[in-house]
């Protein structure tokens, strides 16, 4: 991630999906798939719900499958649902969403360190990195749902992401599509750049967001760097 300039004070921490990849119906045919294979009710309304949980939480919460105390069912769940999840992966392929590639070379060449925070599990995130070729910008600057102990809106896996760049969490933007990811990032006390790619603008509303934007081809490293109200880059 060298680049000709260095921003030894700021960084970026972006969320996985809707951020950087759209497996929205991977998630959702994998659950509904999961569902199936274990006779047990699932909604399209409950499914919505759950999207951007952790697994511990929608599956007795919401999905009510099983006890809150049942762990060990729990998890072996939530491992089944996301085997499946990677299976389709492979099987359907995924491609970054427009303006990625392109911010995270902007962002590189600019010498501003980024890294990546999601409620998924870490061998869900080196999956999407494999299948985009993604893991050439980020390398191992990642946190997932094993890191933490709570997740969004809590600021954990935010605050971990930062931890993985060296960078205060005052010094960072976090890039975010759902309403529980802004409140993460502003519960980390970090500025928040929310994309509409999932959620439409009004679903923002209240939130102290810097800035609003369609899609990631709206912005660069210079727009990150004023954002952040760092020096901009010199030609």
């Amino acid at each position: 991630m060298a680049g000709s300039l260095s921003y030894p004070d700021i960084g970026v921490v972006f969320d996985l999906d809707g951020v950087i990849i759209d497996s929205h119906d991977q998630h959702e045919r994998s659950w509904f798939q999961l569902a199936a294979e274990i006779d047990k009710p699932l909604t399209k309304e409950q499914f919505k719900e759950s999207f951007g949980m952790r697994n511990v939480m929608c599956i007795p919460h919401v999905f009510h499958w099983t006890a809150p105390e049942d762990h060990e069912e729990i998890a072996r769940l939530g491992d089944r649902k996301e085997e499946l999840y990677r299976d389709l992966l492979r099987a359907d392929g995924i491609a970054p969403l427009p303006g990625v590639v392109a911010l995270l070379q902007s962002l590189s060449d600019a010498g501003v360190p980024f890294s990546l925070g999601s409620s998924t599990s870490r061998k869900n995130i080196a999956a999407c990195f494999s299948a985009t070729g993604l893991d050439r910008f980020f390398g191992p600057r990642y946190t997932g749902a094993e890191d933490v102990t709570r997740g969004k809106p809590f600021p954990d896996v935010f605050l971990e992401a930062a931890a993985t760049i060296d960078r205060r969490p005052a010094a960072c933007l976090v890039v975010e599509d759902a309403h529980v990811g802004v409140e993460a990032g502003l519960a980390a006390g970090m500025k928040v750049l929310a994309v509409t790619t999932t959620h439409p603008r009004e679903s923002f509303a209240g939130l102290e967001i810097a800035r609003i934007v369609d899609s990631l081809t709206e912005i660069d490293a210079a727009t990150v760097l004023a954002l952040l109200d760092a020096p901009g880059i010199c030609g």
